[in-house]
C-alpha cells in the first residue's frame, strides 16, 4: 500500500496515510479492498490526492485478493515476468510502483529505477541522461548480482544520496560519490 501511497509525494506523507490505516485496523488488502472511495480517501487525505488513490488502492487489493488469494506469499513464487505484467495491468500502477510492490511486499529481484537513481547514475556517466525508466533498470539489473537485498539496500543508499547530494542542482561537496566524478563537472 506504501507503493500506491507514495505516488507524487514525500514518504513522510505516505507513513502518516499509513498509520492512519493502522490505527483504523483497516491495513488489509480485505479491508481496503471493501471500503468506499470517500471513506477510503478521507482515511488516506495525507498522501495527497486521496479519491486518486483510493481508487488505485481499492484495484490492487482487489487484484491481491482476486489473484494472489490475500496472500503476498504467493507473489514470492509466481513467475516475474507474468506477474510484473499483471501488476502493470492495475489502473493507476505505473513500472516503478509495480516494481517497487515487487522489491518491497514481495521480495522479488527487480531494481525500482526512481528519479533518485536515474539522476545519479547519469550524472556519473553510467547512463544516458535520456534513459528512461526501463532502460535505466535494465542496467542496474544487468550489473548487479540478482539479490533483492542488495537491490534493497542499494535503492535506499541511492535515495540517500539523492536527497542530500545530487538533487535537481547537485551538492556535490561532501558527497561520498564524489570521488567517481574524476574532476568533471557532473552532468544535469
Amino acid at each position: 500500500m506504501g507503493a500506491v501511497l507514495a505516488q507524487h509525494t514525500a514518504w513522510v506523507n505516505a507513513a502518516r496515510a499509513i498509520t492512519a490505516l493502522r490505527a483504523r485496523r483497516m491495513l488489509t488488502p480485505t479491508r481496503v479492498g471493501g471500503l468506499g472511495i470517500g471513506s477510503l480517501g478521507r482515511v488516506i487525505r495525507p498522501a495527497g490526492t486521496p479519491r486518486v488513490k483510493a481508487r488505485r488502492l481499492r484495484a490492487l487489493t482487489r487484484w491481491i485478493l482476486e489473484r494472489v488469494d490475500g496472500r503476498l506469499d504467493r507473489m514470492r513464487t509466481a513467475p516475474l515476468g507474468p506477474l510484473r505484467a499483471d501488476l502493470l495491468e492495475i489502473p493507476g500502477l505505473g513500472p516503478e510502483t509495480a516494481d517497487a510492490i515487487l522489491l518491497y511486499a514481495a521480495g522479488r529481484p527487480v531494481f525500482v529505477a526512481d528519479a533518485y537513481a536515474r539522476r545519479i547514475l547519469a550524472r556519473h556517466r553510467l547512463i544516458d541522461p535520456r534513459a528512461g525508466y526501463e532502460e535505466a533498470r535494465h542496467w542496474l539489473e544487468a550489473h548487479l548480482p540478482s539479490d533483492p537485498d542488495l537491490f534493497n539496500e542499494f535503492h535506499a543508499l541511492l535515495v540517500a544520496v539523492g536527497k542530500s547530494h545530487c538533487r535537481s542542482r547537485p551538492r556535490c561537496e561532501g558527497c561520498a560519490l564524489r570521488f567517481d566524478l574524476r574532476g568533471r563537472r557532473p552532468a544535469p
